[in-house]
């Protein structure tokens, strides 16, 4: 069975610099993406997400299980991160861990998700097994 792939910023090099996480929600340019709006930094998160993803080869339905992180200490707006969240997985109901926090690592950061997905080989060889079940 194959391991779980991590899906996040890469090691540092010898410098000490490295890609920024790809769950965050930053711009290409690194700086934040829709500062103060927690549904545009959650989709920003979502697009950055989706992207890692289709560069380890694997997509939203291979995901296993996240962590939302809302910088915030308003339910209301880690309910509204959440329903972008949630509305961008569809019907592939993952296992999640929503969570208010004081702080995140960059500055004007409101929303960050840390996803867990399986190898899209081990799936592939999985979804084979089940359609010939069928």
């Amino acid at each position: 069975m194959q391991g779980p792939l991590a899906v996040g910023p890469p090691p540092r090099t010898r410098s000490g610099r490295g890609r920024r996480p790809a769950r965050a929600a930053l711009l290409v340019a690194g700086s934040t993406a829709a500062i103060g709006d927690v549904v545009g930094q959650a989709a920003k998160a979502v697009e950055n997400l989706q992207t890692a993803l289709a560069d380890a080869g694997a997509e939203l339905y291979d995901v296993i299980s996240t962590r939302v992180l809302v910088a915030s200490n308003r339910q209301e707006d880690l309910v509204t991160a959440w329903e972008v969240v949630r509305d961008a997985f569809g019907d592939h109901d993952v296992p999640s861990t929503l969570m208010g926090v004081t702080v995140l690592g960059y500055h004007d950061q409101l929303v960050e998700i840390e996803a867990v997905a399986r190898r899209p080989r081990f799936l592939k060889r999985r979804r084979k097994r089940a359609a010939r079940a069928r």
